[in-house]
């Protein structure tokens, strides 16, 4: 599966490791309408997919950088729009993020160079964000004379409202470690070939973990948001009682009882 300007490759057990490669290395994958479109059509895709055949996504950028925020010449086309077409702009921007924000399989970004703007809505959608220790973030959106608006939402969720107020006014760009610190990012690690390895665990993790379950702990995340504390009881005993149930809670259950390897594990996988 190809959609420019995206690589889609496909790797692990059947398949069921997805790269989805930013393909834009010249212009260190900054956004244009046809990035934006390719990515939205790319993860809605990969949401039909049932759980056996995608079991984990990563996201990179070839070249540099990860995601450098908005390209040039598609900011320079968008003086001459008028209100509405901006706002249809910003629109499809939205429904690209919301696509991998609401991705069934875990997500996880593999974060180098350059993050910034609407890169960092992309690691704001992703469930596991590593970035090597030299990567640079930013919401740059003010110094152009605009605003993180489109991304705040996923944004705000991720870091929180004091950080998101902390950062967003003045468009600094910072580093891998404050990137660490208000919870943007997971890990940082030394290297590409250090990012790469620890990709690698973080994929290998997913793998040892049961493919629906492993979804279902990812959408009780965003299930339980917000419901009142009664609710959440009733919802999650619910949950749990029917992944004990089915045929992938009894196989892992009878797997641990039994000492040995789950089915869904691959020969090099890691154990529970």
């Amino acid at each position: 599966m190809s959609v420019a300007p995206l690589r889609v490759e496909r790797t692990g057990p059947g398949g069921a490791v997805v790269r989805v490669i930013l393909d834009r290395p010249d212009v260190h994958n900054a956004f244009d309408a046809l990035l934006i479109d390719a990515l939205r059509r790319t993860f809605d895709r990969l949401a039909k997919e049932p759980p056996e055949r995608v079991r984990a996504v990563v996201l990179m950028g070839d070249g540099p950088s990860f995601c450098a925020g908005a390209d040039v010449n598609w900011m320079r086309a968008s003086l001459g729009l008028t209100t509405e077409q901006n706002e249809q702009d910003a629109m499809a921007m939205a429904e690209m993020l919301d696509a991998i924000d609401t991705c069934p399989a875990p997500v996880v970004a593999r974060v180098q160079g350059a993050a910034l703007g609407g890169g960092m809505g992309l690691c704001a959608v992703s469930d596991l964000v590593i970035a090597e220790a030299g990567a640079k973030f930013g919401f740059t959106e003010t110094r152009l004379g605009l605003l993180p608006a489109v991304i705040s939402p996923f944004v705000i969720a991720k870091i929180g409202e004091t950080n998101a107020r902390a950062l967003f006014p003045g468009g600094r760009r910072f580093d891998a470690t404050r990137a660490l610190r208000i919870g943007l990012v997971h890990e940082v690690v030394e290297g590409i070939d250090g990012l790469d390895r620890a990709v690698e665990v973080a994929v290998r993790d997913l793998l040892a973990a049961g493919p629906t379950a492993a979804r279902a702990a990812k959408a009780i995340v965003r299930e339980v948001r917000g419901l009142p504390h009664q609710s959440t009881r009733w919802h999650t005993a619910r949950k749990i009682a029917t992944q004990r149930t089915s045929a992938e809670g009894q196989e892992g259950l009878r797997a641990f009882v039994e000492k040995r390897k789950a089915g869904w594990v691959p020969d090099d996988g890691v154990e529970r």
